[in-house]
């Protein structure tokens, strides 16, 4: 079985641009693409994108070999799979006072570990890990999601899989929202292939400094998601890109940078003003 690699960065460029892209129908709104593969990959291709981010809520509705077969007749790499329409459709979470929810969140992670591990991608863990719900104390969320985590890296690890853990807003969960919280699970969970996603989107909400805290995740540092202030593309709202790109540079970080943003004001438009915003910065 063949595995799709990355193509290397150009000495120009130091970072290869994705976008996320939905497999399946999804709710959640700060995914641009979503509906026909095909016409999507093609245009995503065209744009001159690198990759794609594949937003996949279930890996058993997904035909591999007709994905793969897509992506590279596109030469698109995956940097990374998402896991979160599990949360949003179905709400799977590590953190369920359900043993059967939390057994079958953990279950569908490792499910996507044939895929990643085909691709070449991460594994991310955002909303996934779930909220703290009623009649739950926060020990106890954490140490559900610390246990699952556990697992899930465990049975990825074997096939050379890593996870990303992504730190998110406040006002989405209470469950790790910062950098720092972050690492704190990652040593609690104390597997060597799990590390940390960087969304500059929630960072701007709960980082103090969105510089300092990339140079504390560095070394842990796995992938990276982009979206402006607002949610919107690159380029549409205040954040300053040419700063975070150079903070980013000097962790050493050399994989992809992936848009994860609404798809206003359509989102071909989004699409391409945020790839034309960044490359404007790094060229």
């Amino acid at each position: 079985m063949s595995r799709l690699h990355p193509q290397e960065p150009s000495p120009v460029e130091p970072y290869r641009l994705s976008i996320v892209l939905s497999t399946q129908p999804a709710q959640f709104q700060a995914v641009a693409f979503k509906g026909d593969l095909a016409a999507n990959l093609a245009k995503i291709a065209a744009w001159d994108y690198d990759g794609v981010e594949l937003a996949i809520r279930d890996p058993r509705l997904v035909d591999a070999g007709a994905l793969c077969d897509l992506l590279a007749a596109h030469r698109l790499a995956v940097p990374a799979i998402g896991t979160g329409q599990a949360w949003g459709e179905e709400r799977l979470s590590f953190s369920d006072p359900d043993p059967a929810v939390r057994r079958a969140a953990v279950e569908r992670v490792k499910s996507h570990v044939p895929l990643a591990q085909r691709l070449d991608a991460v594994i991310i863990v955002g909303l996934l890990r779930g909220v703290v719900q009623p009649g739950v104390t926060f020990a106890q969320a954490w140490a559900w999601v610390v246990d699952a985590l556990r697992e899930c890296c465990e049975a990825a690890g074997g096939q050379g899989v890593r996870l990303a853990l992504e730190p998110i807003n406040r006002y989405e969960t209470p469950l790790v929202n910062t950098v720092a919280q972050g690492l704190e699970l990652i040593d609690a969970v104390a597997t060597p292939n799990l590390g940390l996603l960087f969304d500059t989107f929630h960072a701007n909400i709960e980082e103090p400094s969105i510089e300092g805290s990339l140079a504390d995740a560095a070394s842990r540092l796995y992938h990276v998601h982009v979206a402006d202030s607002n949610r919107w593309h690159p380029g549409a709202g205040h954040l300053d890109f040419a700063a975070f790109l150079a903070a980013l540079r000097a962790t050493g970080y050399t994989g992809f940078v992936s848009g994860e943003f609404l798809p206003l004001p359509d989102p071909d438009t989004a699409a391409q003003r945020g790839l034309a915003h960044l490359r404007s910065l790094v060229a």
